[in-house]
């Protein structure tokens, strides 16, 4: 069960209500906000909760599901696994039966390749694989799955009428999403015919997939890796199609009645949906797809990892085990992948940051970041960078208070849509909420007084420190906390500095990545389906931006995507997808137009006609959040930074006790000249302190003795261990003064010649 079920053409869904009980990340916040409210109903109407062994209630609080009342036993189950296949083959039976009648027709049609080639092919017998083997084998072969008329598509399914096909193999992200989708589906059988878990939900998500499953007081160890494993190779073996059938709500409820996760999904979607259904061998479950065709087309998979979790990721709610998975189309893709992971441990900015004394977490503030004196100075070092650029460009900071009464929250619409991820308590009888963003304190700012339209645009920024609510269980070091600081600003302007301020922003965030080395993606995110506000207003906003990107084309030879109907409702955006050096994507950088909180606060400034009119306000961050960035900085950098960013710039080590005022005087000669630096004066050899400076990672290690304290000189060596030899004090000071303000990402030593 990796995603919502399909409705079936022509089903009508009121959208308003339409929930998600499958948590990917490709749908969107309405859905979850709706899944939550569905949820919580069904919690009403729930049973008291059976007691665990602890004597702990299970499954309590809103959107939890009853407890399953049989154990974790896969022979106990084995008559619902029989009964579920049956109901199956009915409604498979039934589907394929419409499916023959309308074949049977015999009716041509007309399909649209990407290069505009037409091909023919007939009403509901030619499949988008039948297509694919037409252009050539290899593509027949590698082909994983198809969009029709824009929607994903099965690759073996029939197509319905004329149409646009896409095709797509594993090395896209459409392909990869559903190859793992798949392989979600294989791991939930190998669960269930070797431990009899009651799978709750298995998505696809950014590499791999999971499958989360309810086992009772039951846990999962890596020795069950090996039984999972064998399982999995047995299915693949088998060569189990995948096969299609459509069902109605109440058929699915039948089918699914032993597996309360999964009754409370399908009680989430309105009456009168219709749902697919999706079985490959023993196994069924709710998906709206698509599939590869059989599953002998997972060829190398990998068990990553078990862990616990919750079901809707609330420690209320029913404790559940997450097992990950990884899987691929060929064994070198998968020992690749291993190679990569085995190195991203070794970059791991939670270890490297307690390696290298720059940050920790306590129990005290779960989430909240302890910096040390390293940390604070790579922190301030990126925030000092920032506020460069700040004054380069024209943005005025500003500070706001950190907490607001909630009449502030209840203007900008976070009380009845963001309340759940917000600190908020009550002093004296009046409730208050501490900031998650700062949008709405900048609102105050600008209401503050009459604007001019000769004022605009007023670019607001502030480095205020704000919190969410995160559940415990999403916490994960610098990359999820609960307390942090953006680099958020808010510039208020007419609708037609869009284009020149939008410009600004991507300019500013160039020099900014390019300076920290690293690679983007950009892509345009258009009106929505639920948007609001006038679509005329939407129209110029995105054409504005769509001049801006092609411009930006042109001018830096980088292509940008289109991401269309997946702006914010209150306006359109640009999202921008960053690459450390492993290729792992981040998103970190976003500008986004709003039309809608200029008028919930109902700001506006006098035009040239004197007549009141409503700002844009622009939506930005470059780093995101400062801990975040760190974490991602670390983790790129491997801890080996670069000397304007680095926590620990320069060693002093003195050959002998005989040097060590001269190493004191090196010492404070650049700690003038504001380098981070420190003089090693312990009494151990000059070997193991240069070798302890490099292994901290300082960049530059200056060893002084007798000779270099008579010449005046220092001997230079590089934490890679490049002896770079005696250099005159002043000369040194003047490279890496250039270096450390150029912000340059290599080492000025040893110097090329």
């Amino acid at each position: 069960m990796g995603e919502k079920p399909e409705k079936s053409p022509g089903a009508r869904v009121d959208q308003s209500t339409m929930s998600s009980g499958w948590w990917d990340e490709r749908f969107s916040k309405e859905d979850a906000k709706a899944l939550q409210k569905v949820g919580k109903e069904n919690a009403s109407k729930a049973p008291t909760p059976t007691a665990g062994k602890d004597g702990k209630a299970r499954g309590t609080g809103w959107g939890s599901a009853s407890v399953p009342t049989q154990p974790a036993d896969p022979k106990v189950k084995q008559p619902y696994y029989d009964k579920r296949i049956e109901l199956f083959e009915k409604y498979f039976e039934r589907t394929q039966f419409d499916a023959a009648q309308a074949a049977a027709e015999n009716v041509p049609i007309k399909i649209t390749l990407p290069d505009g080639a037409v091909k023919e092919g007939v009403r509901y017998v030619t499949t988008p694989k039948d297509i694919a083997t037409g252009i050539s084998k290899r593509l027949g072969k590698e082909a994983v799955v198809a969009k029709v008329d824009g929607k994903d598509w099965d690759i073996f399914r029939p197509l319905e009428g004329d149409c646009a096909l896409q095709i797509f193999n594993f090395d896209t992200d459409a392909g990869k999403y559903t190859y793992w989708h798949s392989t979600a589906h294989v791991l939930g059988q190998a669960l269930e015919l070797e431990f009899g878990a009651d799978l709750t939900i298995g998505p696809p998500i950014e590499e791999g997939f999971y499958y989360d499953c309810f086992m009772g007081d039951k846990t999962l160890a890596d020795e069950d890796k090996e039984k999972l494993s064998k399982r999995i190779d047995k299915i693949v073996k088998e060569k189990q199609a995948f096969q299609r059938a459509i069902v109605t709500r109440e058929e699915a409820l039948h089918m699914f009645q032993e597996n309360p996760f999964k009754v409370e999904v399908i009680e989430g979607l309105p009456q009168g949906s219709t749902i697919t259904l999706y079985r490959n061998g023993p196994f069924c479950d709710l998906c709206r797809g698509p599939h590869v065709p059989d599953t002998s087309v997972i060829k190398a998979y990998q068990i990553n990892q078990m862990s616990r979790a919750f079901w809707r990721a609330d420690v209320n709610n029913a404790p559940l085990m997450r097992v990950y998975g990884v899987s691929f189309p060929d064994k070198k893709l998968l020992k690749k992948y291993v190679h990569r992971i085995e190195e991203a441990k070794k970059r791991d900015h939670r270890a490297i940051g307690t390696k290298q004394d720059l940050f920790f977490f306590n129990p005290v503030s779960p989430g909240s970041c302890f910096f040390q004196p390293y940390g604070t100075r790579v922190y301030n070092t990126l925030i000092d960078f920032v506020k460069s650029k700040y004054w380069d460009y024209g943005y005025e900071e500003v500070t706001t208070p950190n907490i607001f009464h909630f009449n502030l929250w209840e203007t900008s619409g976070h009380a009845g849509h963001y309340k759940q991820n917000m600190f908020h308590f009550h002093v004296e009888k009046e409730e208050w909420g501490m900031k998650p963003m700062n949008c709405p304190g900048h609102c105050v700012l600008y209401s503050h007084r009459v604007h001019s339209f000769k004022e605009l645009p007023l670019r607001y920024a502030e480095f205020g420190v704000l919190h969410r609510n995160e559940y415990s269980g999403a916490l994960h070091g610098l990359t999820r906390v609960r307390r942090f600081v953006q680099d958020d600003a808010h510039i208020f302007c007419r609708k037609d500095q869009i284009e020149q301020e939008v410009t600004a922003y991507l300019s500013m965030f160039k020099e900014i990545y390019d300076t920290l080395g690293l690679e983007y993606d950009l892509a345009l995110s258009t009106r929505p389906e639920g948007f609001l506000g006038d679509i005329k207003d939407w129209d110029e906003a995105e054409a504005a931006l769509t001049k801006v990107l092609n411009m930006w084309e042109g001018q830096e030879q980088k292509k940008w995507t289109l991401n269309p109907e997946d702006g914010a409702f209150y306006g359109p955006k640009i999202d921008i997808t960053v690459y450390d050096a492993l290729g792992r994507s981040f998103q970190c950088a976003t500008v986004q137009l709003d039309f809608q909180l200029p008028l919930r606060f109902k700001l506006s400034y006098v035009n040239d006609q004197n007549e009141k009119e409503v700002p844009v306000i622009v939506h930005r961050a470059i780093m995101g959040s400062f801990e975040r960035m760190i974490a991602i900085l670390t983790e790129h950098f491997a801890g080996k930074w670069p000397l304007w960013l680095s926590p620990k710039q320069i060693m002093i080590v003195p050959i002998s006790g005989a040097a060590n005022d001269y190493a004191l005087s090196i010492k404070k000669t650049f700690h003038s000249a504001r380098f981070f630096v420190e003089a090693d004066v312990r009494d151990l050899t000059m070997q193991k302190k240069v070798r302890e400076a490099q292994l901290s990672q300082f960049n530059y290690i200056l060893v002084v003795g007798e000779k270099e304290m008579e010449k005046g000189t220092v001997n230079v060596r590089t934490r890679n261990n490049k002896v770079c030899g005696e250099k005159p004090v002043a000369e040194v000071l003047a490279h890496l003064t250039k270096e450390k303000e150029e912000r340059s990402l290599t080492g000025v030593y040893p110097l090329k010649t």
